[in-house]
């Protein structure tokens, strides 16, 4: 699968499959598609090993924000962050296992804490965590690269 910077544009080029067809996402309508799912997984570096979490999200200005949760590991992101931050991959999909349809979108940038009070206040109340507990702060990430596709039923 070719990636996109976002905003950049490509024809989508669609690939067939007996019975589904599989369309790649511009950069835009992937990002779109992730705004509208309540949960992802946020993919990270812990112990020089790759580590993946479920979380949820809201896309706020193209920019993907995660709470995190006092003691969780991604706790270490936001002490970990220096300069550009840290890179990450974020996934999110809808795809229904019975028919074979739906969508995955990843999103790849640099993940920094969000400092701003006011900023984490406001998030505060967009997003609520999923699991019992306090939320130290939130997570910023900044998609450098977005791909996606779709998968639909094929054309007569």
């Amino acid at each position: 699968m070719k990636s996109h910077p976002v905003g950049a544009t490509s024809t989508p080029r669609p690939v067939s499959a007996p019975g589904r067809q599989m369309e790649e996402l511009s950069a835009d309508e992937a990002l779109h598609l992730l705004g509208t799912a309540e949960l992802g997984r946020i993919v990270f570096t812990r112990h020089a090993l790759p580590a993946v979490r479920p979380v949820n999200h809201v896309l706020d200005r193209g920019d993907i924000i995660v709470r995190v949760q006092d003691g969780s590991t991604l706790t270490a992101l936001l002490a970990a962050e220096h300069g550009a931050g840290v890179v990450v991959a974020y996934e999110a999909d809808d795809i229904d296992p019975g028919e074979h349809l739906g969508w995955s979108v990843v999103a790849t940038g640099y993940a920094t804490a969000v400092t701003d009070p006011d900023e984490i206040e406001r998030y505060v109340r967009l997003l609520e965590p999923w699991a019992t507990g306090s939320a130290s702060g939130a997570i910023r990430i900044r998609p450098d690269l977005v791909t996606g596709f779709r998968l639909r039923e094929s054309g007569p």
